[in-house]
């Protein structure tokens, strides 16, 4: 029997008023999401839109780098060094190089300590203008700034494919100099490349740095404190956004860079708009530093005459290299036994370190921030999981 009411009929479940009480949604963002900049997850448990807690979840894109390094002969480590960080596959080779000519005790000539600056900067430029771009594009901007961005990454990625034959797996540096010299005309390129560059700079601020939608998402977005950066080992420009003052090309001086004047720039907030902007005033730094290098670059041999590629056996001992990479402070840790190959072989990898503040960076913002908020710590996956 059809009963007929004018008495509308209330449908809603009852829901507990408290909203810990079954009201938090989680959420897995990865492994195949656009935004990780690669195999990546994160498990993120939100209330309404707002972080609660977020959970990093590495190792979808491990390699065992590490271990299969210990039964590789030093020299054979160097092409494993590029797919650690592959957008920076010159300064990995640098920091490996650099830990393993500690080891040794040798010396590198003058002409590859300048192409080892040249190449190491052109790297840093090619990072940051990469990282600018992508973060524009995590904000939900048209691929304008992306493209831009890109414009100029591939100019350098030309001059590395023109030098060592790859564009990004580069595997350019040897123990005591660089691989090979130089070709004919390549010097006058990268010239016009780095007298180019300002102007990029120049253009991408003025389209971007003022703008009120940028500095709405950015500005007091994903906070990293300056005792925070010093206390969870943070380096880098993540580090210097936070205002710790702490380069390792002023710090150690490694390779030649005390020969060269340059300032380090430092943020006040530590937010993402200082991290971006960071990156856009230490490519301007490396422009300056790519003058002096080319202006000074010497003649001479790129290769320390007095070392054996073939049959390397350093003596027993161990030592750590370390570089200040695009990313931070990038190490290898080895140990020899005076065996062909490493005995132990350990990487300090920015990436992973840089990560560890990512749920401290995301806790009170909202869900669409987590994606900029990634985006200025700028990890990439092969570093991080090895």
């Amino acid at each position: 029997m059809s009963v007929l009411t004018d008495t509308p009929i209330d449908l809603t479940p009852d829901l507990p008023n408290d909203r810990s009480e079954g009201q938090l949604l989680e959420v897995s963002m990865g492994p195949q999401h656009p935004s990780t900049h690669g195999v990546f997850r994160m498990d993120v448990t939100l209330d309404g839109e707002k972080v609660v807690k977020l959970k990093p979840v590495f190792g979808y894109l491990h390699r065992n780098h590490e271990k299969i390094a210990e039964n590789e002969s030093y020299l054979g480590c160097m092409p494993y060094t590029d797919r650690l960080d592959y957008i920076c596959s010159i300064t990995n080779n640098w920091a490996y190089a650099l830990a393993v000519e500690t080891l040794a005790g040798i010396q590198v000539p003058e002409r590859a300590e300048y192409l080892r600056v040249i190449t190491g900067e052109l790297t840093r430029l090619q990072n940051h203008a990469g990282l600018v771009g992508f973060l524009m594009q995590d904000m939900g901007a048209s691929g304008t700034p992306l493209m831009y961005a890109f414009r100029e990454r591939e100019k350098v990625l030309d001059l590395f494919e023109a030098l060592t034959g790859a564009r990004m797996m580069c595997n350019y540096m040897r123990f005591g100099g660089c691989r090979v010299d130089v070709p004919s005309g390549w010097l006058q390129a990268a010239q016009k490349v780095i007298d180019g560059f300002p102007k990029f700079l120049d253009e991408f601020e003025s389209l971007l740095m003022s703008n009120e939608i940028l500095m709405a998402r950015t500005q007091g977005v994903g906070v990293v404190t300056r005792e925070q950066a010093i206390n969870a080992g943070i380096s880098g420009p993540m580090a210097r956004a936070s205002g710790v003052n702490y380069d390792l090309r002023k710090v150690d001086k490694y390779g030649i860079y005390d020969r060269f004047s340059f300032r380090v720039p430092l943020g006040e907030h530590g937010d993402v708009y200082d991290r971006y902007m960071l990156r856009v005033l230490e490519m301007r730094e490396s422009i300056e530093i790519l003058k002096q290098a080319m202006r000074d670059l010497p003649a001479g041999p790129i290769m320390d005459p007095n070392t054996k590629i073939r049959g390397f056996r350093p003596k027993a001992g161990e030592a750590y290299g370390r570089i200040e990479g695009p990313k931070g402070e990038l190490g290898f840790y080895l140990i020899s036994d005076g065996s062909p190959n490493p005995y132990r072989f350990r990487v300090r990898p920015p990436s992973l370190i840089n990560l560890t503040l990512l749920e401290d960076m995301c806790l009170g913002q909202n869900v669409a921030d987590i994606v900029i908020i990634l985006g200025s710590v700028d990890i990439v996956l092969g570093e991080v999981d090895r």
